[in-house]
C-alpha cells in the first residue's frame, strides 16, 4: 500500500503561512515616507546595491538626499554631497550602471532663465548610514539655449543621461554626451518630443522608458538609442505627481508625490508582448490592487485546501495504522 505524503505541525503551518502572504509582498511594496524633512521629494529611484531602498530628495534644499526603506517608509541613510555648489532646483535622481547616484539640479521655474543647470554624481554608499561624500559636478546645457526641466534619466546599460524638458505645450528629450565631463560644458541635444512630462524612467533592462506628467504616463520602447512605439501606463492620481521609478526587479512602477508624509504608490506591471508594460495598481499601505488581491486569495484557498487534505490523508492513514 503506498503511505500519503507525511504532513507534520510545521509544514502545515508553512502552508497556512503562504496563503496569508499576499501577491505584492514579492515586490517592494507602496509606502509612506515618514520623515519629517522630506517635505518636496522631487526624484526617486531604486537602489542598485540596496535593496527595497529607494533615494529621494526635496527639490530646493541643502545638497543631500535620502535613502528611504520601503518595508517602513523610514530614512536609513542622508547622504550629504561636498564638493558642489548651492542646489537650486534638484528634480530628479537616477542610478547609474556605474555604481553612482546622478541627482539633477534640472529645475528653472523661471521659464529657461539659467544659462546653465547641473547634474551631481557621488558613489552609492556600501553601507547605508548618514555620512558625507565627495560628489563630481557637471554643468548642463541645451544645443538650443535655456529649458525647465524635472525629468532626468541614466540608461541602465550604457549609462549615457538623458533630460526631458517640462512644457505645458510639450517637451523635448534630450540627450547628454557619450561621456559626461567635468571640467568643461556638457551640451544635450534635442532628440525627441514628448508630452508635458514631471519625471521619468527606464526600465532595469534598458529596453522601456516611462515618462509620468501629473495626470497620465506613458510608456516608450527604446530602441538604437532612441523612441520606439508607446503605449498607456497606468498611473495613480496624486496630488502633486512629481516622480517615477521602476523597482529594482523591474516588476513595478512606483509613483511619487510631494508633501508632508508623502505617499509612493506601487503599480505592478505585466509584461506583454515585446516587454512593455501594463497596470496592476497597489495601494501606497502595500496592499495589493483588485487583480493581486484576487490572485492572492485563490492561489491561498489552493494552497489551503491542499492543506487540508494532507492532513485529513495522513489522519486516516495513522487511524488505519
Amino acid at each position: 500500500m503506498r503511505s500519503l505524503p507525511y504532513v507534520t505541525g510545521a509544514a502545515a503551518l508553512l502552508l497556512l503561512t503562504v496563503a496569508a502572504t499576499p501577491a505584492s509582498a514579492a515586490g517592494d511594496p507602496g509606502f509612506t515616507i515618514e520623515d519629517p524633512r522630506i517635505t518636496e521629494s522631487s526624484g526617486l529611484a531604486a537602489s542598485r546595491a540596496h535593496p527595497g531602498v529607494y533615494w529621494t530628495h526635496n527639490d530646493q534644499d541643502e545638497p543631500r538626499v535620502f535613502a528611504i526603506d520601503s518595508r517602513t517608509g523610514r530614512t536609513v541613510a542622508t547622504v550629504t554631497l561636498r564638493g558642489v555648489g548651492k542646489p537650486r532646483d534638484m528634480e530628479a535622481i537616477s542610478v547609474g550602471p556605474d555604481g553612482r547616484v546622478y541627482v539633477g539640479d534640472i529645475g528653472d521655474n523661471l521659464n529657461g532663465s539659467w544659462s546653465h543647470v547641473w547634474i551631481y554624481a557621488f558613489p552609492e554608499p556600501e553601507s547605508l548610514q548618514d555620512t558625507t561624500v565627495n560628489a563630481t559636478q557637471y554643468t548642463v546645457k541645451y544645443a538650443n539655449g535655456p529649458r525647465d526641466a524635472e525629468a532626468m534619466m541614466v540608461h541602465p546599460k550604457t549609462g549615457r543621461v538623458y533630460i526631458a524638458s517640462k512644457k505645458r505645450d510639450g517637451g523635448a528629450l534630450y540627450e547628454g554626451p557619450e561621456t559626461l565631463t567635468a571640467s568643461g560644458v556638457n551640451t544635450f541635444r534635442r532628440i525627441a518630443d514628448v508630452p508635458w512630462v514631471t519625471d521619468g524612467a527606464f526600465s532595469p533592462d534598458g529596453k522601456e522608458l516611462v515618462l509620468r506628467s501629473y495626470f497620465s504616463a506613458r510608456g516608450y520602447q527604446w530602441r538604437n538609442g532612441g523612441l520606439g512605439s508607446d503605449h498607456g501606463v497606468e498611473a495613480p492620481f496624486q496630488g502633486q505627481s512629481e516622480s517615477v521609478s521602476f523597482s529594482a526587479d523591474g516588476g513595478a512602477l512606483m509613483f511619487g508625490t510631494e508633501g508632508e508624509r508623502s505617499e509612493v504608490e506601487r503599480v505592478g506591471l505585466d509584461r506583454g508582448e515585446g516587454g512593455s508594460s501594463s497596470k496592476t495598481k497597489s495601494s501606497a499601505a502595500g496592499g495589493g490592487g483588485d487583480t493581486e488581491e484576487r490572485s492572492a486569495l485563490t492561489y491561498g484557498v489552493l494552497v489551503l485546501a491542499a492543506g487540508a487534505a494532507l492532513v485529513l490523508g495522513f489522519k486516516r492513514l495513522m487511524r488505519r495504522g
